[in-house]
């Protein structure tokens, strides 16, 4: 169907040039708001109705006609009806809504990827710092970010993920002050512990594990370092060295739970050794956008759209955070990057307009707008309809490692990119874990699942295989839940492209959850496996396609498609 309509939207085009030069570029269709109207949709008379100063209707009359003397047209489309004040309906022929089984079967799992585009971009995601256990506005952040890069892969695009992180500053000097006092034998409660709301200490377990293991002089490994222990009490900063490495091997542990990879672990203490903030700070200064006031140098950036001009170097002498971020985008754009999407809290909104305003008074060729941003909620956890705000093991929030345990990596996935990033999301780890309808990824997992066991029971009884069912007769697929589970699989390359450009993964569990629903109530009024043969191959055709678009998409959202439950 997806070449069918490639062939309508050109005899669209073609219809529409003869109208006004350039008017071409209006060509599109949508589907009606009401499915009985039609499979497909047209405003552009309603579009182009004032520049020809005609009636928008009687403009629709015309280009109906016009259209259906086009051969595209006259081959694929069973009807063009006038709707409203000029809405052209079209209802396709059964045989044009059957192309797009054939279509996913010889694609597979290439189905909705587009050919390599030669365009780079980063995702930087997670950048937690090694100060804690990942929380679950970290898995939020892995599981946006994770599918992000995923749907820009299926466009085309070369993608890079990387995981930038603080290796040294006040956070680091306090997982290294509190892991020195759990070696010591001071632990939180004890008088010799910082306390306080402002207190300079960390009050998890894990600070006591690391104690214990550098007391033992391990080893540790992570994806970008190792360090062993000296066991010497006595040297913070080996025990800084290997509290940031055990942290940095814990969180590897967490993201490999999730199935999550990064490319690359990028360094903000890098920046400094490499020169590359000074070296920004003194771009700026040289190109007059800087100036000294009360001790402090500051950014123009109000002459780039912020509400108003930002410090960059304290009266003390050191630099405000967003200075190293201005320093690390201009170095993702110079390893050749044209698109950069960052995902990050809510509480990260204030640096957006301030970073943009830094690269572009870089004057490094920086465009605008760069980079892009997806900000995120924090996540609620309800678990036997209780908010759960405390976990032994980080001390003050609930793990990732915690959910997944809870649940699994699926619901895990499935459920944190449900909702857009910028809304409330609540957690329950009782639904995440029931196994009926109510749940989505069982919902969409189990539609699945129930296909694979049709096709392997005819596998088993008959010795039928798969590939052969692309060439299979489709003509018998003409009921009305067949021809809407058809209409429903040609929906799925343009969603794809779509949530890419909105960065929506979530729209992805819409249309999974949508496919599933429509597998449902074709399987409960048509039975596959029948006497007739070429109506069996024709409906296992139609489920194979089925299954294969929703692995396609579960894959999308780094969830599993299994084949049974």
């Amino acid at each position: 169907m997806l070449s069918v309509k490639i062939e309508l939207l050109e005899a669209l085009r073609q219809a529409l040039e003869k109208l006004i030069p350039g008017a071409g570029a209006k060509a599109a269709f949508e589907s009606p708001k009401v499915a009985a109207h039609g499979d497909l949709a047209t405003t552009a008379a309603m579009q182009l109705a004032k520049p020809l100063k005609l009636n928008p209707r009687a403009l629709a009359e015309n280009l109906r006609a016009d259209l259906l003397g086009a051969a595209p047209f006259q081959r694929w489309v069973d009807a063009i009806d006038i709707a409203g004040p000029g809405f052209i309906n079209i209802k396709l022929k059964s045989e044009a809504k059957q192309q797009i089984v054939s279509e996913v079967l010889s694609q597979a799992e290439q189905f909705g990827s587009q050919a390599a585009t030669g365009r780079r971009m980063m995702v930087e995601f997670v950048s937690a710092n090694p100060t804690g256990p990942l929380h679950v506005g970290h898995g939020r952040q892995a599981a946006l970010g994770d599918a992000i890069c995923n749907l820009y892969q299926t466009q085309g695009w070369e993608v890079y993920r990387e995981f930038y992180y603080n290796d040294a500053g006040v956070q680091i000097g306090t997982l290294a002050s509190s892991t020195q006092l759990r070696a010591r034998g001071v632990k939180p409660g004890d008088p010799a512990w910082p306390s306080g709301e402002n207190a300079a200490a960390y009050n998890g377990d894990y600070i006591g594990d690391i104690a214990a293991d550098f007391l033992a002089k391990k080893t540790v490994r992570s994806d970008d370092r190792e360090f062993t222990a000296s066991g010497d009490i006595e040297a913070l900063d080996d025990i800084r060295l290997f509290a940031v490495a055990y942290l940095r091997h814990e969180q590897d542990l967490d993201l490999q739970a999730f199935g999550v990879k990064f490319d690359n672990y990028y360094l903000e203490s890098s920046l400094y050794l490499s020169g590359k903030v000074d070296a920004v700070v003194k771009k700026l200064h040289g190109a007059g956008k800087t100036y000294e006031f009360e001790g402090a140098l500051w950014l123009k950036s109000t002459d780039y759209g912020d509400d108003k001009d930002r410090v960059m170097r304290k009266g003390d002498g050191s630099y405000t955070y967003f200075v190293p971020d201005v320093a690390y985008h201009i170095t993702k754009w110079e390893r050749g990057f044209e698109k950069v999407v960052n995902i990050q809290g809510t509480d990260h909104h204030g640096t957006i307009a301030r970073v943009r305003a830094g690269l572009q008074a870089a004057g490094v060729g920086i465009p605008e707008g760069y980079p892009d941003y997806v900000l995120h909620t924090m996540v609620r956890v309800v678990r036997g309809g209780e908010e759960v705000k405390i976990s032994k093991r980080a001390g003050s929030y609930v793990t990732l490692r915690d959910l997944i345990e809870w649940t699994s990596k699926d619901a895990v996935r499935f459920f944190l990119l449900s909702r857009k990033p910028d809304t409330e999301y609540t957690f329950d780890v009782d639904l995440a874990v029931a196994k009926n309808n109510d749940n989505p990824v069982y919902y969409v997992q189990y539609a699945h699942a129930r296909i694979c066991s049709v096709l392997a029971a005819w596998r088993e009884k008959e010795g039928g295989d798969v590939v052969t069912l692309k060439d299979a007769d489709l003509s018998p697929l003409q009921s009305p839940q067949a021809q809407a589970l058809m209409l429903l699989l040609a929906k799925y390359p343009e969603m794809l492209s779509a949530a890419a450009v909105d960065f929506a993964p979530h729209d992805v569990t819409f249309y999974l959850r949508e496919l599933a629903a429509s597998y449902h109530s074709y399987y409960d009024v048509e039975r596959i496996l029948v006497a007739d043969e070429t109506v069996k191959r024709a409906r296992l055709a139609l489920v194979a396609a089925t299954a294969q678009v929703l692995h396609n998409g579960l894959a999308v959202l780094g969830v599993s498609a299994p084949q049974k439950m």
